[in-house]
């Protein structure tokens, strides 16, 4: 059972576990460190909302691109190799961001990253590989909280550093906690050869066909997309509504808000307990209710900083409870193709973060806050009609409720 590094075994130890969890956070994280950050980026560049808009855009639609090439690729290739070589390449990035001299090179570097950040989509189903049947799923579950973890600290973290030594020195940290990563997956990642010597090219061919036979599918992940662009519209504006009166607040602040995306982590086992009781259909619904919600509040109290908490936390809740509910119910359609089902479905809730981030910074640039929060309106609007266009046969809800 031995392999090449001096610590591996395919054993899934505690220690082991620790660091597949720990690379997830480390590794999302790079998705999510430049919104509290783009105030300063722009001063920098003396540029508007609008343009900064783009470096959310480009980090968000890299992702996507990411997870179309590297998913299916952690089938067909030594995924140890595969890891390390992401963590060197995003690393690489990141250095190349902190030293960028045009907005143009933050907006390419940005986009390299997020195309390198999905190493974490290959982490949890080489976590599932690894663990004993009977602790899988608690495995998979310490590794999503990692993932989940590092996405709530991220903007928390960038916010707060960016105070002490710059957005570039945010950077350059996270360029060295990926080569750190690199070091250690090289020695505790056990050389698991690859899992299928089916040909690239099918896998992706795959996804295609998923896409245009399941109808539920397509259904979900627009209604992902919709709501994530929502998401992404927010969070690309934030740091320039509260850098306006009444707040006049710094990138420290508009990172605290982070913290109150906990409703998200809070609210996954609560969607999921109401999922398996009235179905994944109706907690899209609430979770499609509860963003528009969250804008309504965010549109009309805005200038009360007890409104700005609300209607982010309500707003993490719904988005979230969105997300796991379509999961639930795409991951119903074909057991033995899960990992190319949540593809299609990551691809394109992450291309509709790009959109929502372009658009809603430019609204924001033109018609400020009312602009942006009338773009979210409008893409939650979107999701709404999507999902009430098409409602589960009963075959489907029995299925459904079988998830």
């Amino acid at each position: 059972m031995s392999t090449s590094g001096p610590l591996l075994s395919q054993r899934l130890t505690r220690p082991l576990l620790f660091l597949l969890a720990t690379g997830a956070a480390v590794s999302v994280a790079n998705l999510y460190y430049n919104q509290p950050l783009l105030l300063l980026i722009g001063h920098t560049f003396h540029q508007s909302a609008s343009h900064m808009g783009l470096i959310s855009m480009a980090t968000q639609a890299g992702y996507a691109v990411g997870l179309f090439i590297f998913t299916p690729l952690g089938d067909v290739w030594p995924r140890r190799k595969l890891i390390i070589w992401l963590c060197l390449a995003c690393a690489v990035s990141l250095f190349g961001l902190a030293t960028s001299h045009t907005l143009w090179e933050v907006a390419g570097f940005s986009f390299v990253t997020g195309v390198c950040a999905v190493t974490p989509q290959i982490l949890l189903p080489l976590t599932a590989d690894l663990a004993d049947d009977n602790r899988r799923g608690q495995a998979v579950g310490t590794v999503m909280s990692g993932l989940l973890l590092g996405v709530l600290a991220a903007r928390t973290v960038s916010g707060l550093a960016a105070t002490w030594i710059g957005w570039r020195g945010v950077y350059i940290a996270a360029g060295i906690l990926m080569l750190a990563l690199a070091v250690l997956m090289r020695l505790a990642l056990p050389a698991l050869p690859a899992k299928s010597r089916a040909r690239y090219l099918t896998l992706v061919g795959t996804m295609w066909h998923l896409w245009r036979s399941e109808p539920l599918l397509r259904q979900s992940s627009a209604i992902g997309a919709a709501l994530f662009g929502a998401f992404s519209v927010l969070w690309t504006v934030l740091a320039f509504r509260l850098d306006a009166p009444p707040y006049h607040m710094n990138s420290a602040a508009v990172g605290l808000f982070g913290i109150a995306g906990i409703a998200g982590v809070l609210g996954s086992p609560i969607t999921g307990r109401l999922a398996d009781k009235r179905g994944p259909y109706f907690m899209v619904g609430v979770g499609i209710i509860a963003t528009l919600l969250a804008f309504v509040i965010l549109w009309s109290v805005s200038s009360a900083i007890v409104g700005l908490i609300i209607g982010i936390f309500l707003m993490d809740f719904g988005v979230q409870t969105g997300q796991v509910s379509n999961q639930a119910r795409i991951y119903a359609l074909a057991p033995e193709m899960r990992s190319r089902i949540n593809s299609v479905f990551m691809v394109c809730y992450f291309l509709g973060g790009a959109i929502g981030s372009a658009v809603g910074s430019t609204a924001y640039d033109h018609f400020g806050w009312t602009g942006a929060c009338a773009t979210a309106v409008f893409l939650i609007a979107c999701a709404l009609t999507v999902h009430l266009l098409r409602r589960p046969a009963p075959r489907t809800r029995e299925l459904e409720q079988s998830v």
